[in-house]
This record gives C-alpha cells, structure tokens and sequence, in this order.
C-alpha cells in the first residue's frame, strides 16, 4: 500500500537528500532529524537506496555510502585516473590502487574477522612493508591458483604482483629495504590523497596516518562483511593463517 506523506515530510525530506547529494554527508540538525521522524526516516532511506546507496550515521553525521558499482555517487574508475594516478594509468594501477587500500586496512585489525580496530596510526613505511609481505604471500600460490582466485574475486592478482614488483626501481638495493623504493612510497602517497580525500584516512604528522570514525563504519560494515568483501581478506591472508596453524601444531607436538 502507498504511504501518503505530508508536503513539509517531502520537503524536509529532498532538502537532506539534496545536501547528502552534493557533499555526501548532512550535519547534525539533519542527523536529528532523521532519528526523530520515523517517517522522513523511511524516505530518506528510500530516496538513498534508490541511488544505490546506504546511509550510515557517524558521530552526529549521516553519510552517503555508495554500495553498487553502478551508483552515480560510486567513485569511477576514470575519476581515479583522471584525478589521482599518472597519465597514461591502467588497470593495473586501479587494481594497485584498491589492493594497497585493503592491506591498509587490514594492517589496523588482527584479523579479517574482527570488529574493532587493534592499532591507532600506522606509518608509510610500514604499510609499504605490509603491502610487499602480501604480495610474497601472493606469490606462494601457483599459477592456476592465481587465475582461478582473479576470476572468483575480480581481482587480477597477478597484474598486482607485477606492477608492484616494476615499481623496484633500487634494484638490488630495495631487498635490503624491504620493498620500501621511491616509486612505491610515491603511489602510496597518492593512495593516501585519495583516501584523505574521501574522508578515510587522517594525516598526524611524521608520516603517520590514522583511520577515520568513516573508515571504521565502512570496515565493520562491508569489508568485514563476508557477503561484501566475497571472501577477499580471507584470501589475502589465508595463507599467513595456516602458517600461524602450523607453527603451532609444532609447537604443540615439541612439549
């Protein structure tokens, strides 16, 4: 049965959904608002999913959360391209790009699975080491794994692996350290633009970043979210679990 609503419920109504629409978050008379009126409440969330989106409140914050690749308030490909990465960028460095942001926020919680995060900040550094110890566990899988694993998860795992390992440019000298070379310290740097700039991720100082009250909505929300994520952090760090596993079977044989 349609709902009848009254003209000031729409108008109050298609005010929030205009300001979510044009900045992707609505302050706090509007967050009010949305927790007081059941009805305005069940419009707004109407009008949101419509667009594809869901709406999430942080703080006392409402924000548009695009959920579908086709949502015209989803962050395209060619937006990255054109704003953020070199010209003349390619998949690969889109798949670079979405790859590095999940070793990102996989390095803030102790497993694929939990909820709350266990460190404040990391640093550059230590999320170039992050990324490179993930690509070497990509590498421990086979070939035809590799290719299985791409079409499974839309992830083409074995570009990632290869843009990574051109972005060596210290050659025999990056081995000493540990993956960390100017090229891709650079993309990580522009990684962090991005995320800075969607509200993700907080410069502190000292090369040190923290995530955001919105990244840690997000993460709980989807990425956590085995339905969302399709079992990619699972996968990401399988292989490191079953190391963990074993060395403790081990340990457990030698008392």
């Amino acid at each position: 049965m349609m709902m009848l609503y009254e003209a000031a419920t729409v108008r109050q109504t298609f005010e929030m959904f205009q300001i979510l629409s044009t900045t992707g978050k609505a302050g706090k008379t509007h967050y009010h608002l949305y927790l007081a009126d059941d009805k305005i409440r069940g419009l707004i969330n109407e009008f949101v999913k419509s667009v594809g989106c869901d709406l999430i409140t942080v703080g006392q914050e409402l924000l548009l959360i695009p959920t579908v690749g086709d949502s015209p308030f989803h962050v395209s490909n060619e937006y990255l391209r054109k704003t953020y990465l070199k010209s003349g960028a390619t998949n690969a460095d889109l798949y670079l790009l979405y790859f590095t942001t999940l070793v990102l926020f996989g390095e803030f919680y102790n497993s694929y699975l939990s909820q709350e995060p266990t460190r404040d900040f990391i640093q550059i550094s230590d999320w170039v080491i992050a990324v490179q110890q993930r690509i070497e566990t990509l590498k421990e899988h086979d070939v035809e794994d590799l290719k299985s694993c791409s079409l499974e998860f839309s992830y083409n795992w074995q570009t990632i692996i290869d843009k990574w390992d051109s972005m060596d440019d210290l050659k025999e000298q990056a081995k000493k350290q540990t993956g960390n070379t100017i090229s891709r310290l650079s993309f990580l740097d522009t990684v962090r633009r991005f995320l800075v700039d969607q509200g993700l991720v907080q410069d502190i100082g000292n090369n040190e970043i923290k995530l955001t009250e919105k990244a840690k909505t997000v993460i709980q929300r989807y990425f956590m979210d085995l339905d969302y994520n399709r079992g990619i952090l699972e996968f990401l760090y399988r292989k490191e679990a079953e190391k963990k596993e074993d060395s403790s079977d081990a340990d457990n044989l030698e008392d």
